[in-house]
């Protein structure tokens, strides 16, 4: 887990929807470093708030269990190399599976970036961009 700590701080995200005001994300050790925790505030009616813990899968990678404020609950395969940073979901969880998804993020060489976006795929379709966010180091 020890890995993830490029992680941790605050982040300011520009969401990539027209008008969208900057959502603030944190990362933090929860429960003396075992799990890395991802709080996340959005300034949109529309958009939910969030928290997500990861931790590990056993098989050398990570599990994201989020949490969001519509009550929606999913788990999340997770990888981060060191730059790259992937969350994906594919079967059906705490809730149904409609269309799977996908995160891609790239750290900055300083670690003070993160160029991401969120894909979903439709039953019997390719994928397709839902949105972009960029994350940048607060603090």
């Amino acid at each position: 887990m020890s890995g993830l700590d490029v992680f941790t701080g605050e982040w300011t995200v520009a969401v990539g929807f027209p008008g969208a005001p900057p959502a603030r994300s944190v990362f933090e050790w929860i429960l003396d470093g075992t799990y890395l925790a991802q709080r996340t505030e959005v300034p949109l009616p529309e958009v939910p708030d969030s928290l997500a813990v990861v931790g590990p899968d056993g098989n050398g990678g990570y599990t994201q269990h989020y949490f969001d404020s519509r009550g929606v609950s999913r788990l999340y395969a997770m990888t981060f190399d060191g730059s790259r940073w992937t969350l994906l979901r594919e079967t059906a969880d705490f809730t149904p599976l409609d269309f799977a998804q996908r995160f891609t993020g790239t750290f900055s060489a300083d670690g003070d970036r993160i160029d991401g976006a969120w894909e979903k795929r439709m039953p019997d379709a390719d994928w397709q961009l839902d949105f972009e966010l960029v994350y940048t180091r607060a603090r």
